[in-house]
Formats: structure tokens, C-alpha cells, sequence
């Protein structure tokens, strides 16, 4: 059909040719960008694939540069470790050499010491200053951290190399030990029974007599003015009363001195009908009155007034009994008219109770009663006592003590005052006397032993001497008898004495303290009674014939031989001589020679041969075993089967590497918690714990490196295993130390190789495959690309001639019209 409106094959070739366009596009696109999809609808499915492969490879290659980092993390921490390690075995060389003292002087030994104090000082350099970009390696920073749980008191060490936290940040760690670890042990009990020796013993007895308890009641007396009365007539009524004011000239007049002033009456007539003069003389101690007493117009008034008038009314008052005039006749020297002066004074009463210690508890008090007398009475309240004095009339100090005196259980009440109490300016002691020093007879005892067994009959002996030092001296006379000497007139301790015996080579001593007062008192003390020794047995019995046995253990043996009667004891001490040597200790365990290896583990073992001698058999045919070994400890990990050696107790596995250490021979189950720390390294593309990897590096300074002998600090100058103290200890802490470093390094080396450098060749594997799979999902194939380039041309330009003819189509119509 012939049509001029609708050009179906034009439309055909448009539809055709813009297909061709957008193929040659797409291989254009493709080849200019090397890539086979460029955009979503280029292959959906290609693109969601190639886009994962593409986040993983992103994140492998970053794994592989966290694999490089921790790496070189390790790199750097071996390195330093490197030369820890150095340090140490110069360490243990200048331990070893040191120990040759026989050829060294202590000028070489103090030099090696120096070397070593600065080798210890290097160590804690380095573990401060080994860093990877700021953090530190070597101080402990990257070692894990626990918080203790049950049992783990009962753990002496422990190490954790590899921990994964999980999700929680933290690990429960529970140990569950089944058996604990034992020592290699042999017994020998056919060794021929022996009596046992006895020591011979002594006991000396210090015995304390009973002390009353004492004290003193002090109470204050106020001075007293001295008052009387002179009668110089016939007259009964007639006289003067004087009082001694004790001021003025007459001051000091109060008190015990001036209880006896001499009144002198004068007759003189100077001044007519009256008094001349009225003189006190205090050193005299009288008084003289002149007076006209002649002329019978003086009288007894007169003379007092004068009297107090005399001074400015400072020395006396006077007053007249009568009224009667004085005559000639009444003139003269009336001696001591004045009485019952006394001094201020603290009176003392010195009390003293029944001996013993009830005595302690009593008090004295004293109280003012109306109307009780001069006589004191007494009321208690249990052992409290209270003595009442009247509070109107004076009483007497002697009064007071005689009333004391006379209270059950009150032994004594004395004192030297002649004082009165006057309770119109007296007043009671402030606070009750209280009696103490009271004791009850007691002894103590020291026992004294001889060291060695058998019959032993010296003496020992206490005595005095004027040493003038409280440490006693014991020293042995001529026949081997114990003479302790203390001071006489000191205070020696009976422990110090148990000291000074103990001191003695041979004898040991132990102070018993007992109900006595624990002290020797040299000014009151009488040595106690000689004491004997007696009781000591010699021992006797022990091997029926000479033998010679070789004893082995984990860290050597030795050759040790007997003569025939040699005792199960001497045959310990023997072994136990040479045990550093051995590793076999020994024991007598009721009568039977128990040999037992210093360590604990299967790799710990006793073995003894006899050579020869031994010539019943008897020796040989009592041992239980030739060789015996010790069994390591049984125990599980969090549910999982942990390997023993000796009381070491260990895991190796993905999530928990560790090692731990427990008492000798513990069986307490352990628990704590793995609460952080660590050194993390993100090993895979994924942040997960199973792709991660945390290990935990100990510190190496001198505080941590060493083990059960010690720390290597104690290696230090003034330490206990320095080089002139302990070279034995100080050889084991180095030994120890050594092994710790290595251990250390060991690990960190098996990270390097088997983690990290297994993990890179393993991602750089993966990166490879899975940079191939996306090449093959994503990039443009050149060879298929060219051709469809090819192709979609030539469709373009055929496509486009074609387009021109089916425009040229409809022209066609005009030759129908012509």
C-alpha cells in the first residue's frame, strides 16, 4: 500500500538506527572508561555484586595495613626485648662470678654490683621508654586487666597472652581444679627402730611476793593565828585576852612558830595614870607593855587598848576579862600566853592496804558533817569511804588518820602532821585518794633446753652484779654450767633473760609469762634457785649396716654414705644438705625415712640406688619405690580441658590463651574476671571479636620480671639477693627472669608468623580473588567491546542510508501522478 501520511518504514529506520546509536554509545561509553557497567541499568544485578566485592576488597586492603601495623607493633617490642634480654645474661654472668668469692675480693664483688645496679636501672629505662607512635610497649600498659573472684588468693601468678572480650568488653574465667598436683615421694620403712634421744630440759620459777596497795590522802590547812589569854591578878576575872594578828611588825606571827608569845608587863611611871609603851619583839617573840601600875589607875582596859593600838592595830587585838586596876604586884613576865598557832601546810596521810589487788579499788574522800565532833566517823559505798569531820569545830590531821586506820582491810593510816583541820576556812580535798600497787604473788617461769640429745646435768644459775645495764649477760663457767648475770639494783625484763640463754651456743630458752610481774627487780628480788638440767636420752639404734645410696631428683644427684647405727634423723639432714643440689628434700614421718622432690608435676621425680653396703638388704627391701614421680594438677578452663605441669595450669585456644600458677599443691577452684586491657589489633575486613586479636604484653621492669624465688629488683644494692648477700637467689631471680623474656618473646614471634603474617598472606589471597571476581563482574571486555563498536557503526550507518531512502519512499507517489 502507497501512503503519503504515515511513513511506516521511515519510523522502522528511525527505530532501527536510534537502537544502533544506543549500542554504539554503550561500546563508546565502555571502551573511553574501561568498564562494562557504568551505571545501574547497565547490569542490576552485576552492579549490587561488583559494589560488595569492591567494599570488601576496600576493607581487606585496610586489614592488611592493620596486619603491617601490629607488625611492626610486635617488631618494635621483640626488638627492645631484644636487648632486655642481653642485659639479663649479662646479669647472670656477674651473678655467676660474684658467687666465686674464694677468688674475688669484696672491692671486685662491690664493682660487679655497680655494673648490675646499672644493668636493673637500664631494664626500667627501656620498659619506660619502648613507644610505637606514643604508646608504650614494655611498662605493663598493654597487659590485661582482672578483678579477683573466689579462690584466686590462692593463685602465685598468672599470665594472659590472648584474650577476645566479645561483645561484653569482659571474660569470665572459672577454673575448676579435679586434682592438685603432688610431689615425687619414696618411703623407707624398714630402717631398725631407734630409741629416740630426749633433750634435757630446766625450768627456772621467778616468784613475786604479794604488794599492798598504797596511797596518799592530802588535805590543806590554812594557817592559824595564835590566841590566849594572861592573868596577871588575883583576881579570877582579871587578865587580857590576846589574838596574834601576824601583820605589821608581828607579820609571820600566824602559824606553829609564834604559838608562845611571852607577855611582859613593865611598871614605870613616864607617863603618869597610864601606858608608856607598847613594843612586840618578833624575834624574841614577846610582847612588852609599860605602864604606870604603880599609881592604881591603870587599868586591864587600859593595857588592851594599848596592846591593840600598838602599830596601827596591825599585830594583836586585846580585850580586857575584868575590870579591875592593876597594881605593882602584877608586874613581871608571863611566858607562852598564846596557843594554837600553826603554818599552812598539805598534810599527808599515808595509807596502806591488806596485800593483793582487792586494795586497788579503795578511795578516801573527806566531808564536812554538822554537829559530828572532833571525833571523825567513816561511811563507805562499797569500797568507796568517806571520812566526816564535824563542820564547826577543828580537827586534828591524826584524827582523821586514826579514823582511816580503823577501816577493814585498811593495814596502816600515818602521818607526821600536828595540824588541825579548821573547816571555817578549810576545805575538803577536791578529789578522793585512790590506792594502787597492790599485787597478788605470782611467778613466771624459763624454760631452758639443751639442743643436743642425751644426758646433760649443768646448771643454771641467776646472780647479781652492779653492771649498771638492764640487758643480763649469760655466759658458761669452767664446768659448762649456764650463769646469768643481772643488775642489783635494776629492772630486768625475764624475756631479755630467755634472750641472753638463747644467745648461748647449744641451749635454747622460752620466757613463760605467768601471774608474776614479768620482771627480775634487782633492789628487791632474790635470785631464784639453781635450776638442773635432766631428763636428756641419747639416741640410739638406727641403720644395722653401712651403706652407700645415690639420691636423684629433677636437678641432679649425689653419692652420700653411712655408717652402720647412723640415725634416720642424720640421714635427713644429709639429704637435706644437698637438697639445692637434688631437688630431693627428706623427713622423718613417725620412724620412716620419707624422701619427697622439692617440685611438684610429673616432671618432678625421687630416685635412690644403693651402691653397696647394705649387707642384710634391709635398707633396700624397706623402700616402697626406686623412683617415684609427682602428678601434675587436673583442672578445666571455662568447661575446657586445661593442660598441667606441676601447679602450673594452661589454655591455648582461639578466644583464651593463658597461664596461671596456684599454690603448691592447692585445689581450690579459681574465678576472676578479664575486665579489659590488652594490646587490639583488627586483623580482617570485619569488626568482629573473631576477627580481632588482643594479647596482652607484661611489664618488663625489675618489679615484674623474676618469679616464686624473687623479683630482680631485690638484686639491687642493699637487697636481699644482691651480689655480697645471696648469690643463690640472686642466680634463680635471673634464671627465672630469663625465661620470662623468652617465654615473652617466644609468643610475641608465634603472633608475628602464625597470626599476622599467615593473616596478610591470607588477605592478599582473598584480595586477589575477589579483585578478580569483580574485574569480571565490572570491567568492559576490549576484545568484545571493539567488535560491538564494529558492528553498532556499521548499523548506524546503514541504518542511516536506509532512513534516507524510506524518507525518500513517499516521493514515489508523485510518478502515480504524472
Amino acid at each position: 500500500m502507497t501512503r503519503i501520511n504515515t511513513n511506516v518504514n521511515s519510523l522502522v529506520a528511525q527505530n532501527t538506527l536510534n537502537s544502533s546509536n544506543r549500542s554504539l554509545q554503550q561500546a563508546l561509553t565502555r571502551l573511553s572508561t574501561g568498564l562494562r557497567i557504568n551505571t545501574g541499568k547497565d547490569d542490576p544485578a552485576g552492579l549490587i555484586a561488583s559494589e560488595n566485592l569492591r567494599s570488601d576488597i576496600t576493607s581487606i586492603k585496610k586489614s592488611i595495613t592493620n596486619t603491617d601495623r601490629a607488625n611492626q607493633v610486635i617488631a618494635t617490642a621483640d626488638s627492645a626485648l631484644g636487648q632486655v634480654s642481653s642485659l639479663l645474661n649479662d646479669i647472670r654472668g656477674l651473678t655467676t662470678e660474684a658467687a666465686n668469692t674464694g677468688a674475688l675480693s669484696d672491692a671486685q664483688i662491690a664493682a660487679n654490683q655497680l655494673q648490675l645496679d646499672s644493668s636493673l636501672q637500664a631494664l626500667n629505662r627501656i620498659a619506660q621508654t619502648t613507644t610505637f607512635q606514643g604508646r608504650r610497649l614494655l611498662d605493663g600498659s598493654l597487659d590485661f586487666l582482672t578483678t579477683a573472684g573466689t579462690g584466686f588468693n590462692t593463685v602465685s601468678s598468672l599470665k594472659i597472652d590472648q584474650a577476645n572480650l566479645g561483645a561484653t568488653g569482659q571474660v569470665n574465667v572459672a577454673v575448676n581444679i579435679s586434682s592438685a598436683a603432688t610431689k615425687a615421694q619414696i618411703t623407707n620403712t624398714a630402717i631398725p627402730s631407734a630409741t629416740a634421744g630426749a633433750q634435757a630440759t630446766a625450768t627456772l620459777t621467778f616468784t613475786d611476793a604479794a604488794a599492798s596497795a598504797t596511797g596518799n590522802l592530802t588535805i590543806a590547812t590554812a594557817a592559824q593565828q595564835a590566841t590566849g589569854s594572861v592573868n596577871y591578878s588575883t583576881t579570877a576575872a582579871a587578865g587580857l585576852t590576846i589574838t596574834a594578828l601576824g601583820s605589821g611588825a608581828a607579820a609571820g606571827s600566824i602559824g606553829a612558830a609564834n604559838g608562845g608569845i611571852d607577855v611582859i608587863l613593865a611598871d614605870a611611871n613616864t607617863t603618869p595614870n597610864g601606858v608608856d609603851s607598847v613594843v612586840y619583839d618578833a624575834n624574841a617573840n614577846t610582847l612588852t607593855v609599860t605602864a604606870d601600875l604603880s599609881s592604881g589607875n591603870v587599868t586591864e582596859a587600859d593595857i588592851a587598848t594599848a596592846i591593840q593600838a600598838s602599830n596601827g592595830g596591825a599585830d594583836f587585838t586585846a580585850s580586857a576579862i575584868g575590870t579591875a586596876a592593876l597594881a605593882a604586884g602584877d608586874a613581871g613576865t608571863y611566858a607562852d600566853v598564846t596557843t594554837g598557832g600553826q603554818d599552812a601546810a598539805s598534810n599527808t596521810i599515808a595509807i596502806t592496804a591488806d596485800p593483793g589487788v582487792a586494795g586497788n579499788n579503795l578511795t578516801f574522800a573527806i566531808a564536812e558533817t554538822n554537829g559530828n565532833g572532833a571525833t571523825p566517823t567513816v561511811t563507805n559505798s562499797g569500797n568507796a569511804y568517806t571520812i566526816h569531820i564535824d563542820d564547826t569545830v577543828a580537827t586534828s590531821i591524826s584524827a582523821i588518820a586514826t579514823a582511816i586506820a580503823g577501816i577493814a582491810g585498811v593495814t596502816s593510816a600515818t602521818t607526821a602532821s600536828t595540824n588541825s583541820y579548821d573547816p571555817t576556812q578549810d576545805a575538803p580535798p577536791g578529789s578522793a585518794a585512790t590506792l594502787s600497787g597492790g599485787a597478788a604473788s605470782g611467778s613466771d617461769t624459763i624454760s631452758v633446753t639443751a639442743d643436743n640429745e642425751g644426758v646433760n646435768t649443768h646448771t643454771i644459775t641467776i646472780q647479781e652484779a652492779a653492771t649498771g645495764s638492764t640487758t643480763p649477760t649469760a655466759a658458761l663457767d669452767g664446768s659448762g654450767n649456764i650463769v646469768v648475770t643481772v643488775d642489783s639494783t635494776l629492772t630486768t625484763s625475764l624475756n631479755s633473760i630467755a634472750t641472753a640463754i638463747n644467745n648461748l651456743s647449744g641451749y635454747s630458752a622460752t620466757y613463760h609469762a605467768g601471774t608474776g610481774n614479768h620482771n627480775y627487780i634487782g633492789s628487791s628480788d632474790t635470785p631464784p634457785s639453781a635450776a638442773t638440767l635432766a631428763g636428756g636420752v641419747a639416741a640410739s639404734g638406727g641403720l644395722d649396716s653401712s651403706i652407700v645410696f645415690e639420691v636423684a631428683g629433677s636437678t641432679g644427684g649425689e653419692v652420700l654414705s653411712f655408717n652402720a647405727g647412723t640415725s634416720i634423723g642424720d640421714i635427713v639432714s644429709a639429704i637435706n644438705a644437698v637438697s639445692d643440689a637434688t631437688g630431693v628434700t627428706a623427713a622423718n614421718n613417725a620412724g620412716n625415712l620419707a624422701l619427697s622432690s622439692t617440685d611438684y608435676g610429673s616432671d618432678a621425680f625421687v630416685k635412690l640406688n644403693v651402691l653397696s653396703g647394705d649387707t642384710n638388704g634391709t635398707f633396700a627391701a624397706g623402700l616402697d619405690s626406686t623412683r617415684a614421680t609427682g602428678t601434675d594438677v587436673a583442672a578445666t578452663i571455662n568447661g575446657l580441658q586445661a593442660k598441667g605441669a606441676g601447679n602450673n595450669i594452661s589454655i591455648n585456644t582461639a578466644t583464651l590463651v593463658l597461664n596461671l600458677t596456684v599454690n603448691d599443691g592447692s585445689s581450690t577452684d579459681v574465678n576472676f574476671t578479664i575486665t579489659g586491657g590488652g594490646a587490639l589489633f583488627q586483623l580482617g575486613p570485619d569488626v568482629v571479636s573473631n576477627q580481632q586479636a588482643r594479647i596482652g604484653i607484661t611489664s618488663v621492669n625489675t618489679a615484674r620480671l623474676g618469679g616464686s624465688s624473687g623479683q630482680l629488683f631485690e638484686l639491687g644494692s642493699g637487697g636481699s639477693a644482691a651480689l655480697a648477700t645471696n648469690t643463690t637467689k640472686a642466680g634463680r631471680i635471673v634464671e627465672q627472669a630469663i625465661n620470662q623474656v623468652t617465654s615473652l618473646r617466644g609468643r610475641l614471634g608465634a603472633f608475628q608468623r602464625t597470626s599476622l603474617e599467615t593473616n596478610k598472606n591470607a588477605l592478599n589471597d582473598t584480595l586477589v580473588n575477589l579483585s578478580d571476581a569483580e574485574s569480571q563482574i565490572r570491567d568492559a571486555d576490549f576484545a568484545t567491546e571493539t567488535a560491538a563498536l564494529t558492528r553498532a557503526q556499521i548499523l548506524v550507518q546503514s541504518g542511516t542510508a536506509v532512513l534516507k531512502i524510506s524518507n525518500q519512499n513517499p516521493q514515489n507517489v508523485l510518478s502515480l501522478l504524472q
